[in-house]
């Protein structure tokens, strides 16, 4: 194999005279030492050429790739390098700025698409006679079926309704007062604690998201629930 051990070996003994012997057990073995060293330099160039690049970076340069970028904002976690590297790469080249890029990070994150309504935007707030809307679309309104109340008084501002993901819990344990467990469902109880819980997204992590692709001068006022 290129690189390793006895390539070197092959290597040095092809540019040695030919009045060598092909097989001596004390020159083969001062070869070999320096074979030994020339694969692990080779090995080494090879590693490092690997943490050049985002796409074939792998153990602790993929978490100083995502520092540089994101600081303590994304951290590895459990993630092996295929499932971190992906994270990283989907990150830099995020959609930012935009409604929808709000949309697509909470859903991305919860597994919940979240309620956005804008105060000013008649999409959003419906609109008394919707024909003389002035662009060609009509924006009805149904009182308590669609539309909301909209408010030219906040400029730049959009309302979040996010949720947080209906899957986190601590596996294998019931809800106080759910029914009792079974086979293949459910223990029957059992006290728990924060620290049990997988799959957690925090609430803070849900105000994170939307801060890094809010665009600039625009406050997002952001509601979480279940």
């Amino acid at each position: 194999m290129t690189g390793d051990q006895n390539d070197f070996i092959a290597r040095i003994k092809a540019t040695i005279p030919k009045w060598y012997p092909s097989e001596s057990p004390i020159f083969d073995g001062l070869i070999t030492g320096f074979a030994n060293v020339a694969a692990f330099i080779y090995g080494l160039i090879a590693y490092a050429k690997l943490q050049t690049r985002i796409t074939t970076a792998t153990d602790g340069w993929l978490d100083l790739i995502a520092f540089d970028f994101f600081g303590r904002r994304m951290l590895r976690g459990t993630r092996s390098d295929s499932l971190f590297r992906s994270a990283i790469l989907a990150e830099l080249f995020r959609p930012r700025q935009t409604r929808q890029a709000i949309i697509d990070i909470l859903t991305g994150l919860t597994g919940r698409a979240p309620i956005i309504f804008e105060p000013g935007r008649p999409q959003d707030t419906g609109a008394y006679a919707p024909g003389l809307s002035g662009d060609g679309k009509g924006y009805g309104l149904a009182y308590g079926l669609a539309g909301g109340y909209g408010s030219l008084l906040m400029p730049y501002q959009i309302l979040v309704h996010a949720f947080r993901p209906a899957l986190a819990g601590i596996p294998n344990v019931i809800g106080y007062g759910g029914p009792a467990g079974g086979y293949s469902t459910a223990s029957t109880f059992e006290y728990g604690n924060l620290d049990m819980i997988e799959g957690a997204v925090t609430d803070a992590d849900i105000y994170g998201a939307v801060d890094n692709v809010r665009a600039a001068g625009i406050t997002a006022w952001v509601a979480i629930t279940d």
